[in-house]
């Protein structure tokens, strides 16, 4: 009892470190933050905690079966570290890569890994946030006071995966299994599969697992846009062979795909119908001649859902060959030999994959508290997507679904050392955003517009995001395009910022 005591007294007293930038998480938007700090704000003190063993976030945690970039490496890649890869790449292609970046800019030493966040507060009297965190190794709660806090989590729970409730999951007599947590002693060897869902998940590991299998369904209820190509640059591979320098290959290959990318997103709202038809052919033309294609034609328009790109068509590669199939239709209940569809017809199977989407995840489910009043992030309007109502020095990185995530780690990384250096000119130790007289009548709308996008997993938590408004500043836009111009150019002395 006695030592008990006398460790739980040597806790109490552990050392509080403070920093001047608290960055939570070594993902791809993690370790982005802190190259923009190592490279932009030198004299800045700061640290990365991260939950997991090592860096990563997404790449380290997902190993299903063929993981894969569903964005092109040019654009998902950092501006500042040229690509030289396939345009779609491996998990273990990323993570070389992002342990490159960690490497050429010595971040390693301001990473803490196995560190889990447990509490986030602000205190406006002491102008700073205390964190505690868990240092997983030990069970210690270490505390960690921080100037400025940089959110870079990510956006979905890493810990599980969505999966519906459906009636007689527990008389399925196989096995079942979601891909966010796939078993690494996992053997597929002859058994039959049925993979639910028809998203970038689905379209990977269906190709991957075809020729382990004796066979897989990819069973959905509604059909996805895909991208058949192949997975090759011919540019970059011109300029190559050109000696031209990798990094304006970089520069100029990431030029043409945002260019493209910006043509696409316009075409899904001004000729939808045209380019619906366009990319059904594209499919059509890897399928079989006659292949029903009710399975691979959407109810909705183009973009409303992120498109997937399907490197080599190895998804429709495998359908051909018979090693895999496609079925469209309504799951009314599982059995002890599989799943019993709507339509009456039983599909058998040795193992069912459920490749049914994310839990979605508010600042990593963490308790925020401002001033002892406990944060409830759906009563905050959001700035431009990135910070909040009532929340001082925190931004929150949440990056594109229309062009690669990794686009806004950089534009938001500029800003936010941009916003550092300007506290810094002023003196000011506390910045937050807050609505203008203007604002007041504003129409106060959902975190996302579902007509301009509507995944599955953002629908069932629209609830808990917080909310964005009408006017321009307190949009939450999603367009790459215009924030590429505007963000650098925003007036950090404008009414909507506040500082003391």
């Amino acid at each position: 009892m006695a030592d008990t005591a006398t460790l739980q007294s040597k806790k109490s007293k552990a050392k509080v470190e403070h920093f001047d930038v608290l960055v939570v998480g070594a993902g791809i938007s993690g370790i982005g933050a802190g190259y923009h700090l190592k490279t932009q704000c030198p004299k800045k003190k700061f640290v990365i905690l991260e939950a997991y063993e090592t860096f990563g976030g997404t790449w380290h945690m997902h190993r299903y079966p063929g993981t894969r970039s569903d964005s092109d490496l040019y654009t998902f890649g950092y501006r500042h570290k040229p690509w030289v890869g396939p345009p779609i790449a491996s998990r273990e292609e990323i993570l070389k890569y992002i342990d490159e970046v960690i490497r050429e800019n010595d971040l390693g030493d301001h990473i803490r890994y196995r560190h889990k966040i447990k509490s986030a507060s602000w205190s406006s009297a002491k102008k700073k946030w205390t964190v505690k965190a868990e240092q997983l190794e030990t069970g210690e709660i270490l505390t960690f006071t921080a100037k400025f806090l940089w959110m870079c989590q990510g956006y979905y729970h890493h810990a599980e995966g969505y999966t519906p409730e459906w009636a007689g999951m527990d008389k399925f007599r196989g096995q079942i299994v979601h891909p966010q947590t796939w078993p690494e002693d996992m053997d597929l060897t002859g058994k039959r599969v049925i993979c639910i869902g028809s998203g970038a998940t689905a379209a990977t590991v269906v190709p991957a697992i075809a020729g382990q299998c004796e066979h897989v369904t990819l069973l959905q209820r509604s059909p996805t846009y895909f991208i058949p190509a192949r997975n090759e640059n011919l540019l970059a591979d011109e300029l190559r062979m050109l000696g031209v320098d990798e990094h304006w290959i970089h520069e100029i290959v990431r030029r043409k795909y945002l260019f493209e990318q910006a043509e696409f997103t316009r075409r899904s709202f001004e000729d939808a119908e045209a380019l619906r038809n366009e990319l059904l052919e594209g499919v059509k033309a890897c399928l079989p001649e006659g292949f029903d294609m009710s399975h691979f034609t959407p109810a909705y328009r183009p973009w409303q859902q992120r498109v997937a790109f399907v490197p080599e068509a190895d998804l429709f590669a495998g359908i051909t060959a018979g090693k895999a199939s496609v079925v469209t239709d309504q799951i009314d209940r599982f059995t002890e030999k599989g799943i019993l569809l709507k339509s009456g017809r039983e599909l058998e199977a040795d193992v069912i994959i459920t490749a049914t989407g994310f839990n979605l995840s508010v600042l990593g489910g963490i308790p925020f508290e401002v001033d002892g009043k406990k944060i409830d992030w759906a009563d905050t309007i959001t700035y431009r997507g990135m910070m909040f109502t009532g929340v001082p020095n925190l931004v929150w990185v949440f990056g594109y679904f229309r062009a690669s995530w990794t686009l806004r780690v950089d534009i938001l990384g500029d800003f936010v050392v941009r916003l550092l250096k300007h506290m810094d000119s002023k003196g000011a130790k506390q910045v937050e955003v807050a609505l203008r007289p203007q604002d007041h009548n504003m129409a106060v709308l959902p975190w996302m517009d579902p007509d301009n996008f509507n995944p599955g997993y953002l629908m069932r938590s629209m609830d808990k995001m917080p909310k964005r408004g009408s006017n321009a500043e307190w949009q939450h836009t999603q367009d790459y395009w215009k924030e590429k111009d505007d963000i650098p150019k925003i007036d950090l002395d404008a009414p909507e910022f506040r500082y003391s």
